[in-house]
């Protein structure tokens, strides 16, 4: 077997994770993983709300049990709100913004990916509602399951399921842990006081978790048939990385380490990350601890945990001599036959981050991982396993709401027996694009069947999309040909030209600081109607720092993205994470819209 250690210290550069003609637009990719979060929505939907053929839904929820449960997200094609994998995926978006956060804000992403990541820590707050009870679960998978109908004429009974003492959780409660201490972080640049909330939830699960063991499906007999957890220990030492790194508080990183080997942390060399297994992700989080010089006493343990992490990398690799992952014929890790899509994404999103701490100690991986371009079309198929993505991606998803017609469409409710006759088995594309999610995809010889009762294959998942926010917005930043700005979610045939970018002569006042620099970067035609997105770059040419901008922008009738409106017609304002610009410091927004560019100009500045 290789030596893992002689295969780092001696590659020189560099992980290899795109593909080198640069065809796809992670920009675009991102934007359509976000709406997904925004599809995937339960509860009061926000006057902001992107998804239109969305409603209000599950209004009442935990109203039996006299608690307040409204809110969260739905996981899947179904309507059940299951705890571990929705407090995974909030990991997971909240871990994409904590190493990738740059990338977003230059792709004016920033706020939809926080917005994506409170939705989820909103709903735990309520759910974590005394220091030792967790409500689990909303919704029974089997009932749920019986009926076809959108959640917004949900009939199915939406029992709410809790942790406590005497029905402990060990491995749910820690991933909500791990979940409130990585959003934490993320939130801590932007929102200090939300950030320490979340710290205090974070500190009192973890206590809980630890305190009182046990599986969740112990707990939640009704989680069981869908979310079967293999254990807890991970979960617990997943939960204290976290707090460590939250609050570098040296008491977890010695909990990690006493309980290194009880609790399988140096013991176990691990192929998958997901939302049931998270050895991977607490070895390679150790590792960065160890590389950046803090191992003090506890160097010889970090050491051991950072030979399971790169074991996990060499084998996503094929550099374990025979121990390796499997992989389809076309390159893609196949580990599970019910939705493994999900399973490569997680790997593909911890082989990039674990590929920039060793770059950042100049001990870099040099191996071929083509797991995301596989995903948005660089496969035997030549389909984006990403709906909404490309020309060619499953039409026929397996997701309630997306395949019955809109409330806003179809005013009348849709039977829960009804929705199986009229909807379920109509052989036509769904009548909504459920843009983002990230499908099941294809089986252990690539090939896929785009099939409505295909669940396997055709559902997409939170735990599915959630890694892909990080990835591609890491991809983003080192693919400098990629598209600025999100592409418009517009419908399933728009043509994209690739007319070259056409400078503009940029607006702006006499005398301001401010210089305006105007280009189309794409334009497509949907109905016969010609559309254009603008992308508009700010630079400010003066010798001192400009704070508090506002723009005029007349003549604007698309949507408009990397800017915020305020009360005043047509003016707008920088996004608050963009506090000042800089003597000779640019930034930029996005508008698409038909006809004539929007006129844009300074109104004020400080």
């Amino acid at each position: 077997m290789i030596n893992p250690k002689r295969v780092f210290t001696t590659f020189v550069l560099v992980l290899t994770i795109i593909d080198a003609s640069l065809a796809f637009d992670y920009g675009e990719a991102i934007d359509k993983s976000l709406l997904f979060f925004e599809a995937q929505r339960s509860g009061k939907l926000p006057g902001t709300q992107r998804v239109k053929w969305r409603g209000d839904s599950g209004l009442y929820d935990g109203y039996q049990q006299k608690v307040n449960l409204v809110g969260g997200y739905y996981d899947a094609g179904d309507h059940v709100k299951f705890g571990l994998p929705m407090a995974y995926s909030v990991t997971m978006l909240s871990w994409g913004a904590i190493e990738y956060g740059t990338s977003m804000i230059n792709l004016n992403q920033m706020g939809h990916v926080l917005n994506a990541i409170k939705w989820g820590t909103d709903y735990f707050i309520k759910a974590h509602s005394q220091p030792n009870v967790l409500w689990g679960q909303v919704g029974d998978g089997d009932s749920d399951h019986y009926c076809w109908e959108r959640a917004e004429d949900m009939t199915t009974p939406r029992t709410a399921y809790k942790l406590d003492t005497e029905h402990p959780g060990s491995d749910l409660a820690g991933e909500t842990a791990a979940a409130m201490a990585a959003a934490a972080i993320a939130f801590r640049p932007y929102n200090s006081s939300y950030s320490d909330l979340l710290l205090v939830h974070a500190k009192q699960l973890f206590w809980f978790a630890d305190r009182f063991r046990g599986l969740f499906t112990d707990s939640i007999p009704s989680a069981k048939e869908f979310y079967t957890s293999s254990g807890y220990y991970d979960e617990l030492l997943w939960a204290a990385t976290w707090l460590y790194r939250a609050t570098k508080d040296e008491s977890y990183l010695k909990y990690v380490v006493d309980n290194a080997a009880s609790m399988g942390g140096t013991g176990w060399a691990v192929k998958e990350f997901s939302w049931d297994n998270k050895y991977a992700g607490v070895q390679i989080l150790l590792s960065k601890v160890l590389m950046d010089g803090y191992g003090g006493a506890y160097t010889a343990t970090l050491k051991q945990y950072q030979a399971k992490a790169d074991y996990f990398a060499c084998a996503c690799h094929q550099k374990n001599a025979g121990y390796n992952a499997p992989l389809t014929p076309g390159g893609l890790l196949y580990l599970h036959e019910w939705n493994n899509m999900q399973y490569a994404a997680s790997a593909a999103f911890l082989l990039a981050v674990y590929s920039d701490y060793l770059s950042a100690v100049k001990t870099v991986l040099k191996c071929p991982d083509a797991s995301a371009d596989y995903i948005l079309g660089k496969n035997p198929k030549s389909m984006s396993y990403m709906v909404g993505y490309g020309q060619n991606y499953p039409i026929h998803v397996h997701h309630r709401g997306a395949s019955i017609a809109s409330i806003s469409v179809l005013h009348s409710v849709v039977g829960c027996v009804q929705g199986f006759d009229a909807w379920y088995h109509r052989p036509e594309a769904n009548p909504n694009i459920v843009y983002g999610g990230l499908v099941g995809g294809p089986d252990k010889y690539d090939n896929f069947e785009d099939d409505r009762s295909s669940y396997e294959q055709t559902e997409p998942t939170l735990s599915g999309t959630a890694p892909l926010v990080g990835l591609f917005s890491k991809l983003h930043s080192i693919d400098t040909h990629s598209a600025a700005g999100p592409t418009p979610t517009k419908g399933q045939t728009n043509s994209y030209s690739h007319d070259p970018k056409v400078p503009v002569k940029p607006y702006e006042k006499a005398g301001s600081p401010v210089e305006f620099f105007h280009t189309i970067t794409d334009s497509w035609t949907v109905g016969g109607i010609g559309y254009y997105r603008h992308k508009v770059l700010i630079k400010n040419r003066s010798e001192k720092p400009i704070t508090d901008l506002k723009l005029e922008i007349e003549n604007l009738s698309g949507a408009i993205w990397g800017l915020s409106p305020t009360q005043n017609k047509n003016i707008y304002e920088l996004p608050k994470w963009i506090n000042v610009i800089k003597p000779g410091s640019e930034c930029s927004f996005v508008y698409v819209q038909g006809g004539p560019q929007a006129k844009v100009s300074v109104q004020s500045y400080h």
